[in-house]
């Protein structure tokens, strides 16, 4: 526990992150973790029975194979498989039985829904009226996807290398979903940029909410929306096994209260949110920082459920049997008032729920012929109210019949995820609120957002940008500060 050039304080995917671009660069560091395994939000877990495997926050991978951290990081060769659902995400929607569609849009297998498949013509093909708008929209944007997603995945204070991608990006994705969605015609593309858009956590008229849409539907088209077999948690025991085989460790158990605490290193890189921040550093931060840090804004909370099912979710469209993630919310209007109430302080009645399914392409991840599923709803900031009921009718009015496969089921409220990863600060899972301000300024108005006030301790949390996903670029992004200031990168 001495004699190491670098400390990380949390093991979630940015934490490691940092600790391993630091060991590849010949640093000794060693990462200390308060809970009893690593991995954060991006662990897998038996939660509700024994043999059904539940991701407990990261289920599906878009980020990671956009991500340049990941990019240089060989999961393949430790054991990391990832699968690709036929559909990389569907959209149920009220109404209508008849013929199919391949991808788009569709009245298929007795229900209504919209789907985005990985070919932009295919999906677009299936969406009917609107498949020249959505051509227009998504094409020229999945061409550039290898320029515009790094710069997305670094600060937006940073010089973009490809300006021109950048700037056909930013037109449409500074644009509120609302906006966006003027574009479409049917219920089912407006339904589409809905569902994607919503993972913002933020009200769809909000600026850049048409920006989660986009990088999240060119992600699909270009690199998928994958699973991970056996589970997320595989990826964390990749990244600790590499880092252990550098000379690295990470220490579990051992929640650190105060900087004080740790032993004495080169740099300290602190995977926490602003508020721990300043429970760690205390009177080391400048008053200035502890000013704005206390402003730091988070977004709602999530309550979330994992189910143990005895067969497949009987969706009455059949390409959501073939999703691997659902967005269960109805069409744009109610998904719209769904995240406007929560932002208002209120539950919704009908809320809009993110549903993943990955035992659809992951049979290990049950008992043979059984399933896993896991969703969640956004509930204002700290709520202690079970939406399972609300979730589950939700689920029920677009797969009738799916609460008699319910074997088990474990709920969480926002204040229990809360409490289970200090991170997730009133159960925000997104590391604070991706409002415009937050979004160029995070998590305070300093040109390096990692570095803190006090002399080599950085942040390297969802806290800082890009924010939150299993990426990994806020780790790469502090430690690669730390590695210049150390006179070790450029």
């Amino acid at each position: 526990m001495s004699g190491v050039d670098a400390i990380v304080v949390g093991s979630g995917p940015n934490g490691l992150a940092a600790a391993l671009t630091l060991a590849r660069a010949g640093l000794a560091v060693d990462v200390y973790e308060g809970a009893g395994t690593a991995g954060g939000g991006c662990r897998t877990e038996e939660l509700t029975l024994p043999g059904f495997h539940h991701d407990v926050c990261s289920a599906v991978h878009p980020l990671l194979l956009g991500s340049p951290f990941f990019r240089g990081t060989d999961l393949a060769a430790r054991g990391v498989e990832l699968i690709h659902p036929a559909v990389a995400f569907a959209h149920p929607l009220d109404g209508g039985r008849g013929g199919g569609a391949r991808g788009g849009g569709g009245q298929v297998g007795g229900g209504r829904a919209a789907s985005v498949v990985g070919s932009v013509e295919e999906t677009a093909e299936g969406l009917g009226q609107d498949a020249g708008a959505y051509r227009r929209l998504v094409l020229p944007l999945v061409r550039d996807t290898d320029a515009i997603v790094p710069a997305v995945l670094a600060p937006l204070r940073s010089i973009p290398h490809h300006p021109v991608a950048l700037a056909r990006f930013g037109r449409a994705g500074l644009l509120p979903a609302r906006r966006l969605a003027d574009r479409f015609r049917t219920d089912e593309g407006r339904a589409l940029l809905a569902g994607v858009a919503a993972h913002s956590m933020l009200p769809l008229d909000a600026p850049l909410t048409g920006g989660f849409a986009l990088v999240l539907i060119m992600l699909a088209h270009a690199v998928g929306w994958p699973v991970v077999k056996g589970g997320s948690g595989r990826v964390v025991d990749a990244l600790v096994a590499e880092l252990e085989d550098l000379g690295g460790k990470v220490h579990t158990g051992q929640r650190v209260s105060s900087l004080g605490e740790l032993p004495s290193a080169r740099a300290v890189l602190l995977d926490v949110g602003p508020g721990q921040l300043l429970e760690l550093a205390g009177d080391r931060l400048s008053g200035m920082e502890r000013r704005a840090l206390s402003a730091y804004r988070y977004g709602p909370g999530i309550c979330k459920v994992d189910w143990a099912l005895s067969g497949p979710v009987p969706w009455a469209a059949e390409v959501c049997r073939r999703a691997g993630t659902v967005h269960v919310g109805g069409a744009f209007a109610e998904v719209a008032r769904s995240e406007a109430d929560v932002t208002a302080g209120r539950h919704p009645e009908r809320p809009f729920c993110i549903v993943a399914q990955p035992s659809v392409v992951d049979p290990t991840r049950a008992p043979e012929g059984a399933h896993t599923l896991w969703a969640y709803c956004h509930v204002p900031a700290g709520s202690t109210v079970d939406m399972t009921d609300r979730i589950e009718a939700q689920i029920e009015r677009f797969a009738p019949g799916f609460r008699d496969l319910v074997l088990a089921r474990v709920s969480e409220t926002a204040a229990s995820v809360a409490h289970r990863n200090p991170n997730y600060v009133g159960g925000d899972i997104n590391g604070g609120a991706a409002t415009l301000r937050q979004t160029v300024f995070r998590p305070t108005i300093r040109w390096n957002p990692y570095r803190t006030s006090v002399r080599n301790v950085y942040l390297c949390s969802a806290s800082t940008p890009p924010g939150g996903g299993v990426h990994g670029m806020c780790g790469e992004g502090a430690a690669r500060t730390a590695l210049r200031d150390l006179g070790r990168g450029r």
